[in-house]
């Protein structure tokens, strides 16, 4: 019985209202506003109008307010079951943010202080025939901190370590403070009788050519003495049951091993089909069946290998025996209130990842473990999951009883709810703790010990052992080596690139930075030998149609108070410096939006191929980041309304299976390379081509090439002088592509943008409205063409790209939940092309 509906909500300031006569049956609430569960105090005053809108303009500090009152919510609900002795009646709330107290008919009975868990209360005895009132309270965060300790090194906010909520609720260098409260997921209650299922760990331990043994584990929870459980269990292919079998439950355990013949595995989509079966697990009862869970599951096996056949240090995840190389991009929470997201909006943006040739996601550790519809949809489209536990960028009090009893529910009730997911790779204590501890140790600027080295480094390593020891369990994200963000072990975050970190470094040197033109610049990712990278990036606008959504019309310009209140980075000119370095620092906004969206993508281009063509050495990349939970400037390469970035559709082809990519840095000479992540051998006839901006072509290459399978080869390297054949480098282009169109083309410049001498360019346009298409053509080289429609979630088969001289392009568009594009605010133009 889900108990979604009829909620309504009201504030009080703290200590006004006296509690046990709010939560009454009697209590007067027709005036109270009604309210969506799942759902959010914020979400609900912007419905109503209560609240400004907190993305606009500097309205999020206009609504401070709410995060310093008491919120009630109240419902009714109709019951009718004639209660038997022994029946229990379990009311769950699968998400409550955060510290609430649980009232049912005016009987308090039960607090939580855990965002990131269910809470479960038996409440037979308290339900009544016919209408009962269900109320939660929900106190504010300063209420329960006030009086903690609040001087350690915490980034952001002080107050969050003692909250298990969403880290970046406090406010993030990308993303406004706002501490939202509220039901924000389902609420449930459900009839128990004798016995129920408790937990399903099921799991791949063995495959080979023709068989795989999948390992099933059930945990009980049993009321009764007087029944003989047994534990039915099948594995079903669609509807048809393959293989089933019926065990004993024996002191609330029972165990099955289940045998599948020749086995449909689950790979990523990148290198196979991520094939799903369902698992059935029925609980009897002498018999009878008194409870059953079902869920989808994969024959995977999953281990991320750390020494290579050399015995050399490595970090390279191993999926069915085959090695993969990483790509893809961190999450943060999909918006700064989750509780109102609709299911859609994460159908759509995980989708987009898998359409920019993404295999893996990291959940960063600063937000939430995510919603089921997040690992469901990573199962269903083969995108595997690196899995941080909620800890980021903060000393955390390990020391306290309390505090780490509260963890370590949270660590394992997460274990056990995601653990079934063939998506998830490995689990990560931490964001950062570890490295910049230690950096700022050494640096002078922390001086108390590592709390929460206890949560990461005994609690977690002792319960992941325990209730999972299929995955590895990786203490802190970057981790290993003489400084943890080494190049030399385990996994690394580059802020060489962005933030200026001076790398490499040992534990006990201080972390010194390079603000500089040089030192920020994304060249930089040249150098990097990195095992894995798990997080590297940089800074682009938003598109022009979510800038002018949020920003006042007397405020919409470069430079304005507005423009600068969208990036929540401090140091403003980092991303100034990058573009001064590769485009040139831009004059006006328009040039704003066009340099930083082209300085990310070609920046992150940059860095990703090299880290491709350092495979197998270097085996992943994971760029900060994905997505915003708001509408402002930052790393990611999709904004806040779900239109891309340049770099997302960059993104499409440097992380494409196949990538023929240069290594190329201007006045030097040109390598070619291929590089090949399937399983299968690469064979095709290549081509490098040079033209100038007219489109003559000047210099051709051709080559025969086959690549083994899953491997990284360099053709051959071309003298730079040969292949501009009497051009200026300022004035030539480059492309490399496939013959026979089996990898997509790549295109390249001799120069730097701020060097490159273009022609201003005609672009001619039209639009098809009947197949929903637009058809671009131009005289010359147009430079980052860019399509802008005012619509959100804009799907578009390509957009900011290069189209060389006389060349027609033909770009189909659709709106992601059908609705119609707006043909009529469609504006196309180049960074090059005729203004006005």
């Amino acid at each position: 019985m889900k108990l979604n509906d009829n909620w309504k909500m009201k504030h009080f300031d703290v200590g006004a209202a006296r509690d046990l006569e709010v939560a009454s049956p009697e209590y007067i609430d027709y005036f109270w506003m009604t309210t969506a569960v799942p759902g959010d105090v914020h979400s609900t005053l912007i419905e109503r109008k209560l609240i400004d809108d907190p993305f606009y303009g500097h309205n999020d500090l206009k609504c401070q307010w709410v995060e310093e009152k008491v919120w009630w919510y109240r419902t009714t609900f109709e019951f009718h079951d004639e209660i038997q002795k022994g029946d229990r009646y379990e009311l769950i709330f699968a998400g409550l943010d955060t510290f609430a107290t649980v009232y049912l008919n005016g009987v308090e009975i039960g607090s939580t202080e855990n965002m990131f868990i269910s809470h479960t209360f038996e409440v037979a005895r308290e339900l009544k025939q016919g209408k009962n009132v269900l109320a939660v309270r929900f106190d504010p965060v300063t209420v329960h901190v006030k009086d903690k300790v609040q001087y350690y090194w915490s980034g952001f906010s002080k107050k969050r370590i003692w909250t298990r909520k969403a880290q970046s609720h406090y406010g993030w260098d990308w993303g406004p403070r706002l501490v939202a409260a509220g039901i924000w997921k389902d609420v449930h209650l459900e009839k128990r009788s004798t016995a129920k299922l408790d937990h399903v760990f099921a799991r791949t331990t063995s495959i080979d050519a023709n068989k795989a043994t999948v390992e099933v584990d059930v945990d009980i929870t049993s009321y009764t003495r007087e029944k003989e459980f047994e534990a039915l269990i099948s594995l079903n292919d669609g509807e048809e049951p393959i293989t089933t079998t019926k065990v004993k439950v024996d002191r609330k355990k029972a165990s099955a091993v289940l045998e599948v013949d020749n086995p449909k595995l689950w790979w990523t989509h990148d290198i196979g089909t991520p094939y799903l079966y369902q698992l059935k697990v029925e609980l009897l009862a002498d018999g009878t069946k008194i409870d059953e869970k079902e869920e989808a599951i994969g024959i995977r096996t999953i281990e991320v290998r750390r020494r290579d056949e050399n015995g050399e240090p490595c970090f390279t995840f191993v999926l069915n025996g085959e090695k993969i190389f990483a790509k893809g991009a961190n999450w943060i929470p999909i918006d700064s209130f989750i509780g109102a997201v609709p299911d859609t909006r994460y159908k759509h943006l995980i989708k987009m990842s898998k359409d920019a040739n993404m295999n893996m996601l990291r959940v960063w550790g600063g937000g939430i473990y995510e919603k089921e519809v997040f690992y469901e949809e990573c199962n269903r489209l083969g995108i595997l999951v690196w899995q941080d536990f909620m800890f980021s960028c903060a000393l955390y009090p390990d020391y306290n009883k309390n505090f780490m009893a509260n963890v370590r529910e949270e660590i394992s009730h997460v274990v056990k709810r995601l653990r079934n997911h063939p998506c998830l790779a490995i689990w990560c204590g931490n964001n950062e703790n570890d490295w910049l501890y230690e950096a700022l140790k050494s640096s002078g600027e922390i001086t108390h010990p590592f709390y929460g080295e206890k949560i990461y480094h005994e609690l977690m390593p002792e319960l992941l052992e325990e209730l999972d020891p299929t995955r590895l369990f990786w203490p802190s994200s970057p981790f290993g080596g003489n400084d943890h963000n080494s190049r030399e072990e385990g996994d690394t975050h580059n802020w060489q690139v962005w933030h200026g970190n001076i790398e490499p470094r040992v534990f006990g040197e201080p972390q010194r930075v390079n603000y500089s033109i040089e030192g920020l610049s994304f060249k930089n990712f040249k150098t990097d030998t990195t095992l894995f990278a798990s997080e590297f990036g940089m800074h682009a606008s938003s598109n022009r149609y979510t800038l002018e959504r949020n920003i006042p019309t007397e405020q919409f310009f470069w430079g304005s108070e507005e423009m600068a209140y969208r990036n929540k980075d401090i140091h403003h000119p980092k991303g100034i410096l990058l573009m001064e370095g590769y485009t040139g620092a831009p004059k006006h906004l328009d040039e704003y939006i066009a340099y930083s969206m082209l300085t990310q993508a070609e920046g992150l281009k940059f860095g990703i191929e090299h880290y491709r063509r350092n495979k197998p050495h270097t085996s992943g990349a994971l760029f900060w980041q994905l997505n915003d939970c708001w509408p402002g400037t930052s790393w990611s390469v999709i904004d806040y309304y779900l239109l891309p970035k340049a770099s997302y559709h960059y993104a499409r082809k440097f992380f494409s299976p196949i990538l023929l990519t240069l290594d190329q840095t201007p006045g030097e000479d040109i390598k070619v390379w291929v590089v090949n992540d399937k399983l299968e051998a690469y064979q095709d006839e290549i081509e490098l081509a040079v033209y100038d901006f007219k489109g003559e072509k000047v210099f051709s290459k051709e080559w025969q090439v086959s690549v083994e399978a899953n491997s990284a080869t360099q053709i051959e390297t071309v003298l730079e002088r040969e292949a501009l054949g009497g051009l200026e480098p300022e004035e030539s282009v480059i492309v490399i592509r496939s013959k026979n169109n089996q990898a997509g083309e790549n295109i390249y410049f001799f120069r730097d943008q701020k060097d490159l001498r273009f022609e201003e360019v005609e672009l001619t346009v039209s639009v098809n409205k009947e197949t929903n298409e637009l058809t671009v053509s131009t005289n010359s080289l147009a430079r980052m063409v860019t399509i802008e429609l005012d619509q959100e979630q804009l799907v578009m088969e390509d957009n900011f790209f290069d189209l060389l001289a006389n060349e027609t392009r033909v770009i189909g568009i659709e709106q992601a939940q059908g609705k119609e594009i707006p043909w009529e605010t469609l504006r196309v133009k180049a960074i090059n092309s005729k203004k006005g």
